[in-house]
């Protein structure tokens, strides 16, 4: 079985600069590290390699420097690695990024299980994913929990829905996005750090694609644009009550909690 994991590497800390007129983050030099709902994805594809007697390789979009989550991702466990970078492709937006990582995947092999993390720290969309499988045309499944198990052309997952549990079987290949806290993710290995090889590594542009038109890609190919992107407002200014609640006139609700938190 061929397992692709989709990883990218986000900023590791909260002071992150913004580009004034693109309105996307400023991400060369800036501190990284591995998305962290991406690991759940990585450690639920080594699972099941290890099940499926399979491969696992990884694949990131980003700068050069994003070539360090792929390396990690081989100290983890990976066979191999694919970075998708050119300059063309910065400033992408949800629908761009997934068809820039739909091409790139298309590039990097033919697989059984693509696996995403449920979404990333610095966008929240959750949205990539799900978009990479309309792309390529092959089903998804949302907030995987875990996979129950397999049979021939088909995979069988247990998904978190808002308000149930469900087991959903698809047919192969098929994308999943794996839900936070699904498993415990393995740590990165020194022996495997000491064997790393670059030769398990490699990068593809626009020019290796099928679809080499530039405006698919970045912001030329991006339908929405940030209009405007900043921090809370920060405030010191506090309010101190003292004294009993009918002395400070506060309502008090009475009653009863019901299992839904209602009164």
């Amino acid at each position: 079985m061929e397992i692709l994991v989709c990883i990218k590497q986000v900023p590791g800390t909260a002071n992150v600069e913004v580009d004034s007129v693109t309105g996307v983050l400023k991400r060369d030099g800036v501190e990284s590290k591995l998305n962290p709902y991406d690991l759940f994805a990585l450690e639920m594809g080594f699972e099941l390699a290890e099940k499926e007697k399979g491969h696992v390789t990884v694949i990131t979009m980003g700068p050069m420097q994003a070539m360090d989550a792929l390396k990690e991702a081989v100290c983890m466990g990976a066979e191999a690695g694919v970075l998708v970078s050119d300059r063309c492709f910065a400033g992408a937006d949800v629908c761009a990024t997934s068809y820039t990582l739909c091409q790139g995947i298309q590039k990097a092999g033919t697989f059984d299980v693509i696996l995403c993390g449920k979404q990333t720290t610095d966008g929240d969309t959750a949205q990539v994913g799900p978009e990479i499988a309309e792309f390529m045309g092959i089903p998804h499944g949302a907030n995987v929990l875990a996979i129950t198990g397999t049979d021939g052309n088909g995979i069988t997952v247990r998904m978190n829905l808002e308000h149930r549990i469900q087991t959903q079987r698809m047919t192969m290949p098929c994308l999943l996005t794996v839900e936070k806290d699904a498993n415990t993710p393995r740590l990165p290995s020194y022996k495997r750090k000491l064997d790393l090889s670059v030769e398990c590594l490699k990068t593809v542009s626009l020019k290796d694609f099928n679809d080499q038109d530039t405006g698919h890609y970045g912001l030329d190919g991006s339908p929405t644009q940030v209009e405007r992107i900043f921090p809370p407002d920060k405030t010191e200014d506090k309010v101190i009550m003292e004294g009993t609640f009918r002395a400070i006139n506060i309502p008090v609700a009475t009653g009863t909690i019901n299992s839904q938190g209602v009164i």
